[in-house]
């Protein structure tokens, strides 16, 4: 029997990742999908729409709902996460608490990031701890939940046991961008099954620097084209003359780093800040999602963001499954496939998905100017973990110090003691 678990199933995401799964049966034939989350009024909600959808379909599949973690986890081959600590009230407060100290207010990186991954590994961690005890042997425990890298290097550190990869949506959403605007430039259909587009870095923190298609290297047009398009614009994303000296494309949150004052200012319109614009569009979603009648997501699910969620999830498990030997771009420890850069850093790099396991292609490394940001960061990862996991409030405060983003060091204590007061209830390992 093949069982997959949802750990966070309440989320608006939930139809899109069934569609995933519904578009697969014939080569992942999902017998059982359990939806679990701790917030038994969502669960209804979107689980109840979940198993319309599915028996629209001829139920291929039975959807269980349950807000116990240790029976959905139990006996599956594979488990998501796709949860939120503190709920989507808690990203606003991430995002809140960066503006009260004129700094970055975003939910995955700078001190939102810091907060987030605070309340959420410990979370992590507990999960591993189930899948360990209670899954099928060998279970892959497949992470959504941001920030994805670094929750990825916590599970790399302490549930090393436990077969584990981060996954995000950029890479896909990139490639996508990439084919459409090659089809427009030369007027051909390209199927994305045949390309592959290689970025390294970290998650949210990486850059894309090549692109093929049937393995034929097109990334001269590629950037060539990238660069006409932003000289073409009054108000380019980036400026130019970076991607020619780069010729990479830069992952859009590098946005907070290399333009911190333009998102800084940008801050100043709030409200509504990111997190109240998506809480806002949730009600709606939760609302279409309670009509007994509805069967199909609704157009407006992408209002949410994360494009392409479902194609990343399902056909990942799928390769995995099936033993394809496709690549995948995820997050997963270095070991040596940059053999420049430590081995236990996990990297977002693509990687070979096969049944026995998915395993980092090795690639060269970025050049320094990428580096020493990437550097400055992993330290701050690093130092997140052993706070998050002993409730170490020297490491937290370490952490804020190295983040490019955090605070000046006459700053970092107010920011900590303000942080933790704030997400007090969601971190008990700093009060205990």
């Amino acid at each position: 029997m093949l069982k997959v678990a949802v750990i966070g199933g309440g989320s608006t995401y939930t139809p899109e990742l069934v569609n995933g799964f519904l578009a697969r049966v014939a080569e992942f034939p999902l017998d059982e999908l359990w939806l679990m989350d701790i917030d038994e009024e969502r669960l209804k909600v979107v689980g109840s729409f979940a198993q319309r959808m599915v028996e629209a379909k001829g139920s291929p599949f039975k959807v269980i709902l349950s807000t116990s973690q240790r029976e959905s986890v139990q006996d599956a081959d594979y488990v998501t996460t796709q949860l939120r600590v503190g709920h989507m009230e808690a990203r606003r407060r991430d995002e809140y608490l960066g503006l009260r100290h004129g700094l970055i207010g975003q939910e995955t990186t700078g001190v939102g990031g810091m907060a987030k991954a605070l309340r959420t590994i410990p979370v992590i961690l507990k999960i591993a701890k189930d899948i360990r005890e209670v899954a099928k042997p060998g279970t892959l425990l497949v992470n959504f939940t941001n920030p994805a890298g670094l929750v990825t290097q916590a599970l790399s550190q302490y549930a090393s046991d436990v077969p584990a990869v981060g996954v995000c949506n950029v890479p896909i959403t990139t490639k996508m961008h990439i084919i459409e605007s090659l089809e427009k430039a030369t007027g051909k259909k390209i199927d994305p099954n045949h390309t592959e587009l290689k970025t390294l870095g970290l998650n949210h923190l990486s850059w894309h620097r090549g692109f093929t298609i049937d393995g034929e290297d097109v990334w001269p047009q590629v950037i060539g084209g990238f660069i006409e398009d932003l000289k073409s614009q009054s108000e380019p994303e980036w400026e130019p003359r970076t991607i020619e000296v780069l010729r990479m494309i830069p992952n859009y949150y590098l946005q907070y780093f290399y333009h911190t004052d333009k998102k800084l200012k940008s801050q100043e319109k709030w409200p509504p800040s990111r997190a109240e614009e998506v809480i806002e569009v949730e009600k709606d979603l939760l609302r279409e999602y309670a009509d007994p009648n509805l069967k199909d997501p609704p157009a407006d699910l992408m209002k949410r963001g994360g494009a392409y969620y479902s194609t990343v999830a399902t056909q990942l498990l799928n390769a995995h499954y099936n033993d394809l030997s496709e690549t995948h771009v995820v997050n997963i420890r270095n070991g040596e496939a940059v053999r420049e850069w430590p081995a236990d850093w996990v990297l977002e790099i693509p990687s070979m998905v096969k049944k026995s396991g998915i395993t980092p292609i090795p690639t060269e490394p970025l050049p320094p100017s990428c580096f020493g940001l990437i550097a400055n960061v992993k330290a701050y990862e690093l130092l997140t973990v052993e706070a998050a996991v002993h409730g170490d409030r020297e490491a937290a405060y370490q952490a804020l110090l190295a983040h490019p983003l955090g605070p000046k060091a006459d700053k970092v204590q107010a920011v900590l003691d303000d942080l933790l007061e704030t997400h007090k209830e969601h971190l008990p390992q700093f009060w205990n």
